[in-house]
């Protein structure tokens, strides 16, 4: 794959040139539109900074959350404009609109190494249609905003995976350039997808089965160990015979886990206890027990204290682990021990010499959430769907476009 990146378009040079950038903002916010977790503000730093001190004028592009093609105040854009600017330490503009009057006004009023942020994009619902037309259509009227000589950069991995007009289109307009972030991401993940050191340990988490069924089935012929976790374990462990009474259950996907297990059940590595609880609260009563002893009515939030050291086990022996989704419901205190027995037995097994990729999503936030060290893993990933979509093997648009 030869794709041109940030360092090639610097070389060209940037100074007085547009250039438009398109990050992934979509961070966690609280009640009060705090933002809970800025790590992917602070992965877009190094792109936006050496395009600064490059000398152009930055346009950013990106989204937060789902307004469906609507302006929703509550999707706004101004908590990342102002945490942008304090970790940035210039101050970044945010757009009243996407490409209305004030995008063209601030973009129009840049000066060399000044940024504006544009209004959420998903604001317009071109950004996300499945008409190539109007995507295009909006793609142009973003492109318009960078003038003539303009340039794209591609920041936002956790986008690539989908063919949207500030992904996609743009790219199409303009010439285009992987950023920082995502040349690397691209890169750390090639080397997994390609050529991983044996042992290799996937770990897999959240909510359904459904949702992981392809990179079960793409990396079960390369893994050694395909570790369940999460919501997704109590399908697999219906499927084995057991009554998971209230926990959280794909019945549609009981037969699916059934032939899974038959086919790979060798290197299928499931819980070995749970913590069980009365209900789906933070302050539930709960208690560890055995897969057969989930009490009538009970449900079960997180994988057990023996699981967490059976998991360890085979991801000691490994030298290349993938690591995508929580293994228990840890935004609640009680719940979190599984998900943070498992990342401490990553970062142990990477002090070792293993090579670990944290998948993004809710793997990523849970490292932050529960305080770990960043550094302890090999790489941390920005993009979850984006991640795993790769490791399956499929053509991720935003990334292909880029190809030249």
């Amino acid at each position: 794959m030869s794709i041109k990146t940030i360092d090639d378009l610097l070389a060209e040079g940037v100074q007085g040139r547009h250039v438009l950038v398109r990050s992934d903002f979509n961070v966690p916010l609280n009640e009060a539109g705090e933002i809970t977790d800025a790590g992917r503000i602070t992965a877009s730093l190094p792109t936006l900074k050496a395009l600064v001190a490059g000398g152009a004028k930055v346009i950013v592009m990106a989204h937060l959350g789902r307004p469906k093609g609507e302006v929703n105040p509550k999707y706004t854009l101004a908590p990342v404009a102002e945490a942008l600017s304090e970790e940035l330490g210039t101050y970044v503009a945010l757009a009243g609109d996407v490409v209305g009057e004030d995008a063209h006004e601030r973009a129009n009023g840049l000066s060399d190494g000044e940024i504006v942020l544009l209004e959420n994009v998903r604001f317009d619902p071109r950004e996300t249609s499945k008409d190539e037309a109007e995507r295009g259509e909006f793609a142009d009227q973003l492109v318009a905003l960078a003038a003539d000589n303009g340039a794209f950069v591609s920041d936002g991995f956790g986008v690539v995976h989908r063919a949207q007009a500030s992904v996609f289109d743009v790219a199409k307009r303009l010439p285009a350039y992987a950023g920082y972030l995502v040349n690397k991401e691209v890169s750390v993940l090639a080397k997994v997808a390609e050529s991983p050191a044996k042992p290799y340990a996937v770990v897999l988490g959240g909510s359904k089965v459904s949702d992981k069924l392809g990179v079960i089935e793409a990396l079960a012929g390369k893994a050694d160990y395909l570790i369940i976790g999460g919501g997704m374990c109590y399908t697999f462990l219906k499927a084995q015979g057991f009554d998971v009474q209230k926990s959280l259950l794909q019945e549609e996907m009981v037969d699916t886990c059934k032939e899974l297990l038959e086919r790979y059940g060798d290197k299928i590595v499931l819980p070995v206890d749970l913590i069980a609880a009365t209900e789906f609260d933070r302050e539930a009563e709960n208690k560890v027990v055995e897969l057969d002893g989930i009490p009538a009515g009970w449900m079960s939030l997180d994988i057990g204290p023996k699981s967490v050291e059976h998991f360890a086990e085979k991801l000691a022996e490994a030298k290349t682990i993938f690591w995508n989704g929580p293994m228990g419901v840890f935004e609640f205190p009680a719940f979190a021990q599984g998900t943070e027995g498992v990342a401490r037995g990553i970062i142990k097994a990477t002090e070792n010499g293993a090579f670990s990729v944290v998948g993004g999503g809710d793997s990523a936030a849970s490292v932050r959430v529960l305080g770990l060290d960043e550094d302890g893993f090999s790489h941390i990933s920005t993009g979850g769907g984006a991640s795993l979509e790769f490791l399956e093997g499929k053509t991720l648009p935003g990334v292909a476009v880029l190809e030249r």
